[in-house]
């Protein structure tokens, strides 16, 4: 989760000289042929063409709707505690949906720490989100909630029809389609500025090298061994995790309130992912 975290960090940067849009639609284009070219010199199985057809739904909720919105929300100054608490629903989202839709049911012990999880994470932000919430860009919370929305049904969907997908293709083919989804929003959007410069290439070798292809193919053969809320319970880490790597680059300030925030996310996160994820409650 220390990776997927610094996500947030480079949306900040990404967007100096950047477009949005743009810029994701350039990193997954090039994660896409990165990880092609790794597969066929490796000699990786490819995926059917239902697995291929599976994988671009889940690559449109995981990337193109989550990434995308997410960026657009930073580009339109979402607070990062908003961001934070829209952002740490998608586990509860996930857990809740994953055992109406997967019968992935949930022990009390595994609730339990979803509840301590996502208080952790309203612990982190709670100070940022009193003053954020004075000033509130409509359409910057619309995204991310959307942006949340989307990555709950693609880590459903990739749980439920990718479990056995190859990972490199299928990999590759989610960010094939994401970037031609995002290739056209940004057409049709009007946000097709991507300037080269340092700051964007910096930020386009992080997106990819460390983001789209280390910690998304983790995440993604994770899903393809564990369950669905254990896996996204993760995700309520990224808001402490985020605060601190904010705190070193930004000198933004991390009080014991987030610190004891990130405490009660770990616990949680403890729960849910070490107890069986499909014993019953007695």
């Amino acid at each position: 989760m220390f990776l997927w975290s610094t996500g947030f960090i480079v949306a900040r940067y990404a967007t100096n000289d950047a477009d949005p849009l743009s810029f994701l639609a350039a990193r997954l284009f090039i994660a896409a042929l990165i990880l092609g070219a790794i597969a066929v010199i490796s000699g990786a199985p490819r995926p059917s063409a239902r697995e291929s057809k599976w994988s671009i739904v889940v690559g449109l909720g995981i990337h193109a709707t989550y990434l995308g919105g997410v960026f657009i929300a930073i580009d339109l100054g979402l607070p990062s505690g908003v961001g934070a608490l829209v952002g740490g629903l998608h586990p509860v989202i996930t857990a809740v949906a994953g055992g109406a839709l997967l019968g992935e049911h949930l022990t009390s012990r595994q609730w339990l720490g979803v509840v301590l999880g996502f208080s952790g994470v309203v612990l982190v932000v709670i100070e940022r989100l009193t003053n954020d919430s004075l000033n509130l860009p409509v359409r910057a919370v619309v995204a991310v909630s959307i942006a949340t929305l989307g990555m709950s049904v693609g880590t459903l969907i990739q749980r439920q029809r990718c479990a056995s997908t190859p990972l490199l293709w299928g990999s590759a083919v989610q960010y094939s389609g994401s970037a031609v989804a995002l290739t056209v929003a940004a057409a049709v959007s009007g946000q097709t500025t991507l300037n080269l410069t340092a700051n964007t290439m910096w930020s386009l070798a992080w997106s990819i090298g460390v983001l789209s292809i280390t910690a998304v193919l983790t995440m993604l053969w994770l899903l393809q061994h564990r369950a669905a809320a254990s896996v996204s319970s993760l995700f309520f880490l990224v808001p402490a995790l985020s605060a601190i790597e904010a705190a070193v680059l930004f000198n933004e300030q991390l009080n014991t309130t987030a610190i004891a925030g990130f405490i009660v996310a770990i616990v949680g996160v403890a729960l849910v992912t070490r107890a069986p994820a499909n014993t019953a409650d007695g």
